[in-house]
């Protein structure tokens, strides 16, 4: 029978069930809630405000990912007796497929999205959710709490995986580890701890992890199985991911990963790399918009943090006029203008944390350019591009200054691309 609640919950479910959030998260609690016939009341920022007298009324919160654990609303809530649960952990208490975890810094989406496309060319019945912006919640809700035959690949972010107790997974793929939401975090350690939490909800013997996330391990003294570890960086050319997405770095890491569970399940290499000839990326995702007057434009809007930003740059054979900036999320921002220097041109620089990424290209004598909006930084990019040049959109950091989201982000910066190399054939 769908939508069994363990013998634990069924009590709590008799009130009405207090929801964190009134984002996707939320919706997909709501949805789920529906479906097991229970009422859920939406507390959200913009909204109603949770309160001791609220409290009252609920025996069960629901808690989307953008909640600290210290958050005064769940503080609130736990000293009324309140049963606590994130999202993704309710969604797991009815869910009974499989779930095969994709977590990392970086790529994440990517071999979430690769790992369902693989499996359906096979005939296996995936579906991607989770983090990637279909909440777990809402797939189950969806799929009636599930077969036994049905894999979910799920993206788990460690916004998520901090907070879970009951989410068990059957794999958990861990792409990378680099710096990233330290705004959240206190520390790197924290943030590899957060992530690692999954890692202890995964069965024995279905965990892999690339090389940056071992040597984390390693320096963090969380001991991994050799079996976990898989060789992701440095690795040849193959010749089978030849005219893929996955024939250059940093895509062919994901690949790498998904090789190694593929065998791991038993499955014919040979069909995956039929899969990975299909395989498209999503978009923002280091995308050539346009070229005009031999100028090449790129969208990389979903590059939100320092490691994916290296990646990007490490792409161009000659140093680029960058489009960089956003809201902070912490970290050493002059190490990464650091590193980044020889590969820039000229930064152009917006949001939030432009005056100080504006201090560190001084510092480390980098050309740079402080713009007030993305319009105005197009073109003083394309006024600073000669042939030859790439004028790169790749923020390094949260969109939410200035844009809803970095699709957002990304859709403004091509048709800015586009809008002015029209306007540049007219001159």
């Amino acid at each position: 029978m769908p939508f069994t609640p363990p013998d634990f919950l069924k009590p709590l479910l008799a009130k009405p069930v207090a929801i964190f959030g009134g984002g996707l998260s939320g919706e997909g609690v709501r949805m789920l809630l529906a479906a097991l016939g229970v009422e859920g009341a939406i507390y959200d920022a913009k909204g109603t405000e949770f309160t001791a007298l609220a409290a009252r009324n609920h025996g069960l919160v629901v808690f989307s990912p953008g909640f600290v654990p210290e958050h005064s609303w769940l503080g609130r809530a736990r000293a009324a007796g309140l049963e606590c649960l994130a999202e993704l952990d309710f969604a797991a208490l009815f869910w009974r497929g499989s779930v095969v975890a994709v977590t990392g810094t970086n790529g994440k989406t990517t071999l979430t999205e690769f790992l369902t496309h693989a499996l359906r060319t096979v005939g296996r019945e995936a579906h991607a959710t989770g983090n990637i912006g279909h909440p777990f919640s809402r797939f189950v809700a969806e799929k009636r709490g599930g077969a036994r035959d049905l894999l979910a690949i799920c993206e788990v972010s460690s916004f998520q995986a901090e907070a879970l107790r009951h989410f068990h997974a059957a794999a958990t793929l861990w792409t990378n580890f680099a710096e990233d939401h330290l705004e959240r975090h206190p520390g790197l350690e924290a943030y590899f701890s957060a992530k690692w939490n999954l890692v202890a909800r995964t069965e024995p013997g279905g965990f892999l992890a690339g090389s940056s996330v071992q040597r984390f391990a390693q320096k963090f003294d969380r001991p991994l199985a050799p079996a976990a570890c898989v060789a992701t960086e440095g690795q040849p050319a193959d010749p089978r991911l030849a005219r893929t997405v996955f024939a250059e770095y940093p895509q062919r890491e994901n690949f790498l990963l998904a090789a190694a569970w593929w065998r791991a399940a038993g499955l014919d290499a040979a069909a995956l790399a039929a899969a990975a000839r299909t395989f498209r990326l999503g978009r923002h995702r280091l995308a050539r918009v346009i070229e005009h007057d031999g100028v090449v434009y790129w969208n990389d809007s979903k590059a939100t943090n320092f490691h994916a930003v290296e990646a990007a740059l490490a792409g161009f054979t000659a140093p680029v006029v960058l489009i960089a900036g956003g809201k902070p999320k912490g970290g050493d921002l002059a190490g990464f203008v650091h590193r980044i220097a020889p590969r820039v041109k000229h930064a152009v620089l917006i949001g939030e944390t432009s005056p100080e990424l504006a201090f560190h290209c001084s510092t480390f004598r980098v050309a740079h350019t402080t713009c007030g909006t993305l319009d105005e930084a197009v073109r003083r990019a394309a006024e600073l591009a000669v042939p030859g040049d790439h004028i790169l959109l790749s923020p390094g950091f949260a969109s939410f200054d200035q844009f809803r989201n970095y699709e957002d982000r990304g859709e403004q910066f091509e048709k800015l691309a586009r809008d002015t190399g029209a306007a540049a054939s007219l001159r």
